[in-house]
């Protein structure tokens, strides 16, 4: 026998389509051999095995930090105009723009989105802001 309930309420409204790559914007931007920077990008969500592989790369095994440049260097699929984005690419980023990488990882990864709610430190009123596509001090 069949139950009707949440499953059936689900057909009733249309669900959003799932996001797999989300765009972003470095806050400094990768400067490749030629002297161009290179701000505006894109990142797709991590599958099982993006997470696993990189746990038997021989660098990561000697020195776990390099965890995120591996995985990095995986999920970036657009980085300006460059040909390819991969773990050399993200070893030669400013630390600040590695250190925003991660954390936009940890807000596509475990959120879906990349919106995050905030509060105004002088009024204290609730809002979000977006996260991708914006650069230090712009809302």
């Amino acid at each position: 026998m069949r139950r009707e309930g949440s499953a059936g309420a689900r057909h009733d409204r249309p669900e959003e389509p799932l996001r797999t790559e989300f765009e972003f914007e470095l806050p400094r931007g990768f400067v490749d051999e030629a002297g161009t920077v290179h701000r505006s990008g894109a990142m797709r969500l991590a599958t099982a095995r993006d997470e696993l592989l990189p746990l038997r790369d021989i660098r990561v095994r000697e020195n776990p930090a390099y965890l995120s440049v591996v995985l990095l260097g995986r999920v970036i699929t657009r980085l300006g105009t460059l040909p390819s984005v991969h773990d050399g690419t993200v070893e030669n980023m400013f630390a600040s723009d590695l250190a925003f990488l991660q954390d936009f990882y940890r807000q596509i990864n475990a959120e879906g989105h990349t919106r995050a709610a905030v509060a105004c430190p002088h009024c204290e009123q609730s809002f979000e802001v977006e996260l991708a596509g914006s650069r230090l001090g712009e809302s």
